[in-house]
């Protein structure tokens, strides 16, 4: 099993920001101004939020470090920058992780404070915070940062503690404990003593009761009194005071350090310029959210969908999927961003006529006929998907381009993934900034788990502190998207090398027949071949960012392992009953994981000598894909939805256990989506009729998608590609 580790190269063209740092005077807030300047950023105002009453050392609130508060307005001074700093008037009024705007609560002044911010210094685009694991002081900082139309940098965000620790002190963080709240931490002995004389102490804690080493878990508070972004001058305390909240603990007693007196020791001449310190009082008049362009309400005008055909897909029971596109056989398009408005409109619409919403959907599939308006679709679809809708979390979302308008779809394609029990998903949904994965800025997700199933984003091969394609190729960028993907399944627990059940790879239609052969031995290696997923090459025409791959994990991740879980990949060595007559597919063109009989994946290739083997055994002909024959592709598709019953039924599956069946078809079949729907229908029509557990309602079961190739392997020379997932969890 090939390891995936971690690069540590700097990044290659950083898009330079100007930020404000939110300091609380801790060592992590510190550090995380020195990676942005690592990071090619600058710095240039400092924001800090401190207690309503000077005399109160540290406040109850998960939120802020607010204890050695009276000496962080020396830190204009120290690094030559302006200080905002607020009083906190609020309370903690919105408990859940998942922070909506709420009059009262203590982050509304954190909203205030960067607001006003922004208002003296507009230049400003983006705001850097200390966090390394707290997902509720992520989340807080980027709903204010999203408020804003500011960018949250976390660079410290899932590093790991011991190396972040190590690295503090090798890289000059002078920094003193202000509070201890920990077993094997005492106020007397401990308090007021610099990190790195702590280093051995901390470690053996760690290794003894698992507390962490950074303090994370509330164990210890800190104050920089030095580092290397103090050019003028360092903190030295003259005198302080020790203050014990529980001294009578037979735990850890609570220890906070009072400063009474401190001065500062030069470092540099001084310039004459003393760095403003600004007090930031009462409210904005606003709260209008600034991050987000609400589009015109053209696309809400009946003439956007005017004589528009609609043709929605759905399969399932419990979980089921829709697709919708705009069948247009004209093959012309009225743009984009009205076609996705308008798909976006009724699938909107068909939710709501079931009693469901954005809330209810747990991954969105965007398939757009262009790239480089992808932009433009992302403006669209923050009008529909919002964090408003989605309480229980936005969907995580793929989008890929494909040949959409040939094939007679319109200009955008959407396919949602539905549950029933939207509550039961849990969202990992990360906008900042980092080092640890690439963020998703907007109403998409990195990962959703519904009932055992990660559900992962299409994961590029991005530098996730730069969120540029990292150099070097497809295999580069195959490698950094393993990794990235690596990153997500890790905060669920588990390894996408390991867990992947599913995995589909799309490729640029600008590779090379020897660059995707690269890809594929790349990614087989990265997995154990006895029980590796199975896997789907699609070829696209383009991807984000001008991509070279994006890859798709579906994961494993049961809640409770099992003692007699059994993972069992291979591949159906049974005769397939026809609905007349027996046929035997060459067992290379289909592969299947069924996952103690609960989860099943099955990729199926219907090649050009299995098409040709499939109708001269069923009527006779001689299949030739050239000519664009309907009889001879309704013939295959006779056979693919049979093959389907006889991989469900094999598996003991049912049909209502079907979440996902996905028909690829190339454009060169020369055949139009009409065609292709139609001929897949009368198939599936035949098939009910000698099939008494399919049933047909309005929609067929399956969604069909034209792509430039797709297949079981890089070649992706597939006349038909079948895409089956079905799960009774």
């Amino acid at each position: 099993m090939k390891h995936l580790v971690p690069k540590t190269s700097k990044p290659n063209r950083p898009r330079k920001m100007k930020v404000v740092a939110l300091v609380s005077g801790g060592k992590d807030s510190c550090f995380a101004m020195m990676r942005c300047i690592d990071y090619g950023h600058e710095i240039i105002a400092l924001a800090n939020l401190i207690p309503l009453d000077d005399s109160v050392d540290e406040l109850d609130s998960y939120m802020y470090q607010t204890a050695g508060h009276q000496i962080i307005v020396s830190y204009a001074e120290c690094m030559g920058l302006p200080l905002f700093r607020r009083r906190i008037h609020g309370s903690t009024r919105e408990h859940s992780v998942n922070y909506r705007m709420t009059p009262g609560d203590e982050v509304e002044d954190m909203y205030a404070l960067l607001h006003e911010v922004k208002r003296q210094i507009p230049s400003i685009n983006a705001v850097s915070s200390g966090a390394i694991a707290s997902d509720y002081q992520r989340m807080r900082v980027e709903s204010v940062c999203s408020r804003l139309g500011l960018v949250s940098l976390a660079f410290l965000w899932k590093q790991d503690q011991i190396t972040l620790f190590e690295e503090m002190i090798r890289r000059g963080i002078v920094a003193v404990t202000v509070k201890v709240a920990a077993i094997g931490l005492s106020p007397s002995e401990h308090l007021g003593r610099e990190l790195k004389d702590l280093k051995s102490h901390l470690l053996k804690l760690n290794e003894k009761y698992g507390i962490h080493v950074c303090g994370e878990g509330g164990e210890y508070e800190t104050l920089t009194l030095d580092c290397p972004l103090f050019h003028n001058a360092r903190i030295v305390i003259d005198k302080y005071k020790g203050i014990l909240d529980n001294p009578n603990s037979t735990i850890a007693s609570v220890g906070v350090l009072h400063p009474l007196a401190f001065h500062l020791e030069q470092k540099n001449a001084s310039s004459g310029h003393t760095p403003a310190v600004y007090e930031v009082e009462g409210n904005p008049t606003s709260t209008q959210v600034a991050g987000l362009h609400m589009l015109d309400s053209e696309f809400d005008s009946d003439e956007t969908i005017k004589n528009v055909d609609f043709r929605i897909s759905s399969t399932g029971r419990n979980l089921f999927s829709i697709g919708c596109w705009i069948r247009n056989s004209s093959k012309t398009s009225n743009g984009l961003e009205k076609d996705l408005a308008a798909v976006l409109r009724e699938i909107e619409l068909r939710l709501g006529a079931e009693g469901f919403g954005w809330v209810n959907v747990l991954y969105i599939h965007l398939y757009i006929s262009d790239m480089k308006k992808f932009a433009h679709a992302n403006e669209v679809y923050v009008k529909y998907i919002t964090g408003t809708k989605c309480h229980f979390g936005v969907p995580s979302r793929s989008t890929i381009e494909l040949p959409l308008v040939e094939c007679g779809s319109g200009g955008a394609y959407v396919e949602v993934l539905v549950a029933r029990e939207p509550e039961r998903k849990k969202v990992l949904h990360v906008q900042s900034i980092s080092c640890w994965a690439p963020s998703c800025i907007g109403p998409y997700s990195q990962a959703t788990q519904y009932n055992g199933v990660l559900y992962m984003a299409g994961q590029l091969g991005l530098d996730p502190a730069t969120m540029d394609l990292c150099a070097g190729g497809p295999i580069a960028e195959l490698e950094q998207a393993l990794q990235n993907s690596n990153a997500v399944a890790a905060s669920f627990n588990a390894s996408v090398l390991t867990s992947t059940f599913l995995f589909v790879i799309y490729c640029s239609a600008r590779l090379t027949s020897s660059e995707k052969t690269q890809v594929q031995e790349q990614l087989r290696s990265s997995f154990d071949s006895s029980d590796g997923p199975t896997f789907l090459y699609v070829i696209a025409s383009d991807l984000p960012k001008g991509a070279s791959v994006e890859v798709k994990p579906v994961v494993y991740t049961p809640e409770i392992e099992e003692e007699d879980e059994e993972l069992n990949m291979g591949k159906l060595r049974t005769q397939l009953e026809k609905i007349s007559g027996k046929l035997q597919l060459d067992e290379t063109c289909y592969q299947f994981r069924n996952i103690n009989g609960k989860l099943l994946s099955a990729i199926v290739s219907i090649t050009n000598t299995e098409a040709s083997k499939i109708c001269s055994q069923q009527d006779g002909s001689v299949f030739e894909f050239q000519c664009g024959s309907k009889k001879h592709m309704k013939t295959v598709a006779t056979f693919c939805a049979s093959f389907v019953a006889k991989i469900l039924r094999e598996n003991g599956f049912s049909w209502d256990d079907l979440v996902i069946l996905r028909f690829y078809h190339p454009t060169r079949l020369l055949l139009s989506e009409d065609v292709m729907d139609c001929v897949f229908s009368e198939a599936f029509l035949d098939l009910a009729q000698v099939d008494e557990n399919i049933k047909l309602g309005k929609e067929p079961l399956f969604n069909l998608l034209p792509v430039i190739g797709s297949g079981q392997s890089s070649s992706t020379d597939d006349l038909i590609t079948c895409e089956l997932l079905a799960s009774k969890l």
